[in-house]
């Protein structure tokens, strides 16, 4: 057995909660009862208990909201396979990893903030392949293609610069490595590339060219402000050292959206200069129009939902709960006799 909301079974915790509620009400209620009066008066004033079905009421509620509680846990049993036929589109995601990436223009930084929007994205895929690729001065597939969202945000997590030590940005070589990774029959290929585009190295404009003569289309991410940020090396408490050239000046970084930008057209793609503002919903609007491949059927297994039953009986016994006298009482003769003409 499982359950599809598993988080309510966190809800049992108040079941000793109302136990030892019931206990202390039934014993401030004789106490009460101690310090009213005599008993023997009490025996005279109050009809006689002939059933008292307040531990039976307790029971009832308890057992009632205990029902309640699994039906809202929505309990699954009783499997069956079925075969799902899967089409989608085959996303690599190529991240640029170099040291430009710390730089902070993006809060906290832009490739912590890369990552979390990819993050995002992945929430927005349903039947689709993904990968990752990284580069910097190189490039290697961090993440094959598939269908398991989880693990593919474990992959992405994971991501640091010091993956890579040859510093760049070799995306001709992420291109190159992504048409290498598609499957060639697929209809619908899609790279998505994130990178502030600087000190660009290889010819990625002829590579984004060869990659379209095999169906891949590519859009390119702009991240970072154009103005430059410096790029963080240490810390140590509130002071930052940052990347310093030859001559002791603070190297500053820059979003070059020129090289990204001729890539995607080339592709008949499209770039996207989200700055500082990263975006993914646009992208994700612009890969849901295009064509699906065909991924083929696989067997899935189908849990039933079974909570309707626990809901009914939880439903039934608060009723009776509620209509269930305290107790039955034996009608008081010296109070019949007292009141009577």
């Amino acid at each position: 057995m499982r359950f599809a909301n598993p988080e309510f079974l966190w809800a049992y915790l108040l079941v000793p909660v109302f136990v030892l509620l019931y206990i202390f009400l039934f014993s401030a209620r004789n106490s009460f009862y101690k310090k009213f009066g005599d008993k023997v008066v009490l025996e005279k004033l109050l009809p006689k208990e002939l059933f008292n079905f307040r531990p039976l009421k307790a029971a009832i509620f308890l057992l009632a909201f205990s029902l309640l509680i699994f039906a809202l846990a929505r309990p699954l049993f009783g499997v069956k396979t079925e075969m799902v036929e899967r089409k989608g589109i085959d996303i690599f995601i190529a991240l640029d990893i170099s040291k430009s990436m710390l730089a902070e223009d993006i809060v906290p930084n832009r490739l912590k903030r890369a990552q979390y929007e990819i993050g995002k994205f992945f929430d927005m895929l349903s039947g689709d392949r993904v990968g990752l690729i990284v580069f910097a001065g190189t490039s290697f597939t961090q993440m094959p293609l598939t269908l398991d969202y989880g693990a593919a945000r474990m992959y992405l997590e994971s991501v640091n610069t010091d993956w890579i030590s040859s510093q760049g940005t070799d995306i001709a070589g992420a291109i190159e490595l992504a048409r290498k990774s598609f499957p060639p029959n697929n209809a619908s290929k899609v790279m998505i590339i994130i990178s502030d585009g600087e000190e660009m190295q290889g010819d990625a404009i002829k590579a984004a060219k060869l990659a379209a003569q095999d169906g891949i289309v590519i859009y390119t991410i702009g991240v970072g402000s154009e103005s430059g940020s410096p790029i963080p090396e240490q810390r140590s408490g509130n002071s930052v050292v940052y990347k310093k050239d030859k001559a002791g000046n603070i190297v500053m970084t820059k979003l070059n959206p020129k090289t990204l930008e001729e890539i995607a057209l080339a592709t008949n793609g499209k770039y996207f200069s989200v700055g500082v503002d990263l975006n993914f919903q646009e992208i994700f609007k612009e890969i849901s129009t295009m064509e699906k491949s065909d991924f083929g059927a696989s067997k899935r297994l189908k849990f039933h939902e079974q909570y309707q039953l626990f809901l009914l009986a939880a439903i039934i016994l608060f009723i009776l709960e509620f209509f269930l006298p305290d107790a039955i009482r034996r009608k008081n003769e010296w109070m019949g006799r007292f009141v009577s003409p």
